[in-house]
């Protein structure tokens, strides 16, 4: 059994960018898929992209194709999510996944960088 521990979220504006990393530890994820999934609003478990052995096939859920990118570095035992102009529908948590293992995931929070806002009286 692989020990997966994900990295990189964060709190982002719309529109930004970060990238997750999923690092793999008590063996090696270069015989197993790799994949992120993620729990949203929206959803409890959405697809978002997965890549095969070596890294030459990807695919990728339609709501993030073209945004997201997914990669591994199987000398780091490492799998990596690139995702860019993000918006509010993106926040959830993040999920590596690699063969049968899970890590405990990773929060990313799209912002539109606005405030709740607080009531203002003026008197005279």
């Amino acid at each position: 059994q692989v020990q997966l521990a994900e990295s990189g979220g964060g709190l982002v504006q719309i529109g930004g960018s970060l990238i997750l990393s999923c690092v793999a530890s008590g063996g090696t994820i270069s015989n197993s898929l790799a994949g992120w999934f993620r729990q949203t609003s929206y959803s409890d478990r959405e697809f978002v992209a997965r890549i095969d052995q070596r890294g030459s096939f990807t695919d990728y859920g339609y709501s993030v194709k073209g945004r997201f990118r997914i990669s591994r570095d199987n000398a780091k035992n490492t799998v990596y999510l690139q995702m860019s102009n993000l918006s509010p529908a993106d926040t959830g948590n993040y999920y590596c996944a690699v063969g049968n293992d899970r890590g405990q995931g990773t929060r990313v929070t799209v912002s539109s960088g606005w405030g709740q806002g607080t009531p203002s009286t003026v008197s005279e």
